[in-house]
């Protein structure tokens, strides 16, 4: 960042300290990863000055070659990763995917079913203050109260009731395998259009470690960082049927020019999920998340649904007496970062919650593995045991840097 630096060196500084942060950090946020060193060039790229409305071949400004074939380059990837589907690589963000996915088939006032935000769905499933919420009528399912993983009876039940014109399938914070194959066949009852929401999961999906929606759903979204490990962005792939209908919702409906320099970020991403080096990272994942869910099971904390099939934990704390909120602050000082979470049936607020979502996949791509799960298990539980006591949240932080230590990140970033 030279050049930064003698340009707008407060800038570079926040940037630096970042990566600072990252580095020295136990990043266990589930929706949070580390991209390769090719991604960030790609994303950092000069692309970036390239307007491109339209879609490759069709662009309504000249001098698109090279960015027509970023752009189909990434499009290409994406089918071979998901399978025989229409891709659409623009969508900024996982919230535009799915909001031009909702309307491109719907209109305000429809019903559409989807999870709720406090079982485990996301802002997009329908909630109030969401355009999803605000735009059409929603009915929310949930998990059963005894196993705490999708109901699949009240789904079923509130879609005859409701006979919803759309069902969303996926979520932010469940731990446990979505059966998209459960969710069609509800769906079907009504001739509901059914959407994946696989945002969280998609980088296992496409290493076969969780089932695809693709062959049961109308349409499939997903965000290209989390465990893909790729820049932040969306996808939409659906049946080609409906590839015209998402285009133009797309481009011109919500969105203008794509972010050209993000697009080459998704094509690069995607090559390295096509890896076998990629498969073994997510099997590590998945792993790793299974290492520390039995770990904290050890330590007597209660996991939601009681453990993980996935890359992602929810920890119940109401029988440590503290708070989501508590537990996040205490961690932050030791350097552990996870995010509070509301659990199913919490009786407290979003801002306080019941629990902390913790995920395994930036710690996987720094090389960590089961014994170093196992040694942050326990890292956790005597920060939460010792929430008051700074001198052991300080004796938590060194250890915690001396793990960091032994597996580094952007070291070649650090130096100035």
């Amino acid at each position: 960042m030279k050049r930064l630096w003698e340009v707008d060196a407060e800038v570079a500084e926040a940037i630096y300290n970042e990566i600072e942060r990252e580095a020295g950090r136990l990043e266990l946020i589930a929706s949070e990863n580390f991209v390769s060193t090719a991604v960030l060039e790609a994303q950092g790229c000069v692309m970036t000055n390239k307007y491109a409305e339209g879609y490759p071949g069709r662009r309504y400004y000249g001098g698109c070659s090279y960015v027509d074939k970023v752009e189909n380059l990434a499009i290409e990837r994406a089918k071979e990763l998901f399978g025989d589907v229409h891709v659409n690589v623009q969508p900024h963000s996982g919230t535009q995917a799915n909001m031009a996915v909702y309307l491109a088939v719907l209109q305000p006032g429809d019903t559409i079913l989807g999870m709720d935000l406090s079982h485990g769905g996301h802002l997009t499933h329908g909630a109030r203050v969401n355009f999803s919420g605000r735009l059409f009528n929603v009915i929310s399912y949930g998990v059963s109260k005894d196993t705490q993983t999708i109901d699949f009876s009240e789904l079923k039940d509130l879609t005859e009731k409701y006979k919803p014109k759309m069902i969303i399938a996926g979520a932010s914070a469940y731990p446990r395998i979505i059966d998209f194959e459960k969710f069609k066949e509800v769906a079907d009852l009504v001739s509901a259009y059914l959407v994946a929401d696989i945002a969280h999961i998609a980088g296992l999906i496409v290493s076969g470690l969780h089932p695809s929606p693709i062959p049961f759903c109308d349409f499939t979204t997903t965000t290209t960082h989390k465990t893909l490990r790729g820049p932040r962005g969306g996808v939409i792939m659906c049946k080609k049927e409906y590839a015209k209908l998402i285009d133009r919702m797309v481009f011109p409906g919500i969105q203008g020019g794509p972010l050209m320099h993000v697009i080459a970020a998704k094509a690069v991403c995607f090559r390295e999920a096509l890896t076998s080096e990629f498969k073994e990272y997510q099997l590590q994942v998945v792993k790793n998340a299974r290492s520390l869910a039995k770990a904290l099971i050890d330590l007597e904390f209660t996991l939601v649904s009681g453990g993980t099939d996935n890359h992602l934990i929810l920890v119940d704390l109401r029988n440590k007496g503290i708070t989501g909120l508590d537990a996040e602050i205490a961690l932050d000082k030791a350097g552990i970062i996870v995010n509070k979470n509301t659990i199913p049936y919490d009786k407290r607020s979003p801002f306080v919650t019941s629990g902390i979502r913790l995920g395994t996949p930036a710690l996987t791509t720094r090389g960590m593995k089961e014994k170093e799960m196992e040694k942050i298990a326990q890292m956790i539980g005597r920060v939460l045991e010792n929430i008051d006591r700074e001198e052991v949240i300080q004796e938590v932080s060194h250890e915690v840097k001396e793990l960091c230590d032994r597996f580094p990140l952007y070291q070649e970033l650090l130096e100035r």
